[in-house]
């Protein structure tokens, strides 16, 4: 929610010949945050489409792993897993990274910027009719890493809330941009079963756990927690206490990569709560805005 001046104020300032600047984002005038129907989404996805500070962040992030991978491979006592999805010993196995797909490695934002056009929700068909197109673009830097790690002999896993069906068409796209793909083992999609682990939800926790039972993951890479660790409570307060215990990851064992058009974190505003009027979600999202 921005801030309004009096009309008085704003029909001074107007006079006074400052209409040519833009006004401060904190004291736009109302109409021009309500009309045309203004989609909420838009200026985060014309950020990731056009701003050069999206692809810098993404290349800085990745170049920073990839400075540190080899002396994670050469330390034996090296893992980025949890102690929750660390169930096997790591010594005697073969080294990992674990990737997210979705603005991790692979750029769906044309898939956001057609909802902004046609003013739609994500649902699952039209989601699923994207990814089969195979043609979503690499992420800055994300290809050039990958590459890295496995001429270095460390195993490149994509472990997506894709669903797993949608296996063949994901790894279709990303051999198409020269992703390093080991085969069907490589996509560990929503869906994925491991006897023994029961999955809550879309978190990650008993893939993570999969690979765990094979590997030694030198590193983790994704835009929400989730990728990392379990969230038990997605509430502010709730994804900060499931973190707490790994601010010394970040950015070791753990590299975390922007996404403003979409994730966990947009729920939590609003209790969770999809099936809430869209106008009552903005609201809840409105309130929780901070002016100083």
């Amino acid at each position: 929610m921005r801030l309004h001046l009096p009309l008085a104020l704003a029909a001074f300032t107007l006079l006074a010949g400052c209409a040519a600047t833009p006004p401060h984002p904190a004291i736009a005038p109302a109409a021009a945050a309500t009309s045309a129907n203004a989609n909420d989404n838009l200026n985060a996805v014309v950020w990731t489409q056009t701003a050069i500070e999206h692809d810098l962040i993404y290349i800085q992030t990745f170049r920073d792993a990839q400075s540190r991978l080899l002396a994670a491979l050469h330390d034996p006592q090296w893992d980025a897993l949890t102690k929750e999805d660390r169930a096997t010993p790591t010594a005697g196995l073969p080294p990992a990274v674990v990737l997210d797909i979705d603005e991790t490695v692979l750029d769906n934002s044309p898939y956001q910027a057609r909802l902004v056009k046609s003013g739609g929700q994500y649902d699952e068909a039209s989601w699923a009719a994207w990814c089969k197109e195979e043609r979503a673009r690499a992420i800055p830097g994300a290809l050039a890493f990958t590459r890295y790690a496995a001429e270095h002999g460390i195993a490149v896993i994509y472990l997506s809330n894709r669903a797993q069906d949608l296996d063949t068409a994901t790894l279709a796209n990303l051999r198409k941009l020269g992703f390093p793909v080991s085969g069907p083992e490589a996509f560990l999609g929503l869906g994925t079963v491991l006897p023994g682990c029961e999955q809550a939800g879309t978190e990650k926790g008993c893939r993570r756990q999969l690979v765990g039972r094979k590997y030694r993951v030198l590193m983790q890479f994704g835009d929400q927690l989730g990728d990392f660790v379990d969230v038990v409570a997605n509430t502010e307060a709730g994804r900060k206490q499931a973190i707490a215990g790994y601010m010394d990851w970040v950015g070791t064992r753990w590299f975390v990569l922007p996404n403003p058009t979409y994730g966990s974190w947009e729920p939590a505003l609003f209790n969770n709560d999809w099936s809430a009027p869209p106008a009552q979600r903005r609201q809840q999202k409105l309130d929780t805005l901070r002016y100083n």
